[in-house]
């Protein structure tokens, strides 16, 4: 019987230079280097690439993306999107209840006692 189990997708990394050169020196062979400028429209790309089943970006280019955008990235399965702090040390966090509603569908509670 040939297998059948699919290909595991590829991580793409999008941000700034230092982040760029850190996932570089790690060996991440998908890196985008972007400007504010050209953030939105290489994150659109990297959604639209199928090859890709994680995309890992900056909160800097989280920032630059429109509100649709940041939509469509906090629903999305394949690829998952993970923003990172950005080398400027500015982020934003998101809470593990958060993560797990988005990515499991599950609300995590802590029962009353």
């Amino acid at each position: 019987m040939p297998d059948t189990a699919p290909e595991p997708g590829r991580t793409v990394v999008i941000g700034e230079r230092e982040l760029a050169i850190g996932f570089r020196l790690i060996g991440t062979k998908d890196v985008v280097e972007v400007t504010p400028e050209t953030a939105a429209r290489e994150f659109e790309a990297a959604l639209a690439n199928d090859a890709f089943n994680l995309v890992v970006a900056s909160q800097s280019v989280r920032a630059s993306l429109s509100e649709a955008q940041r939509a469509r990235a906090d629903a999305s399965m394949r690829p998952l999107v993970v923003f990172v702090p950005s080398p400027t040390g500015e982020f934003e966090v998101e809470s593990l209840n958060a993560l797990a509603k988005r990515v499991l569908g599950i609300t995590l509670a802590v029962p009353a006692a």
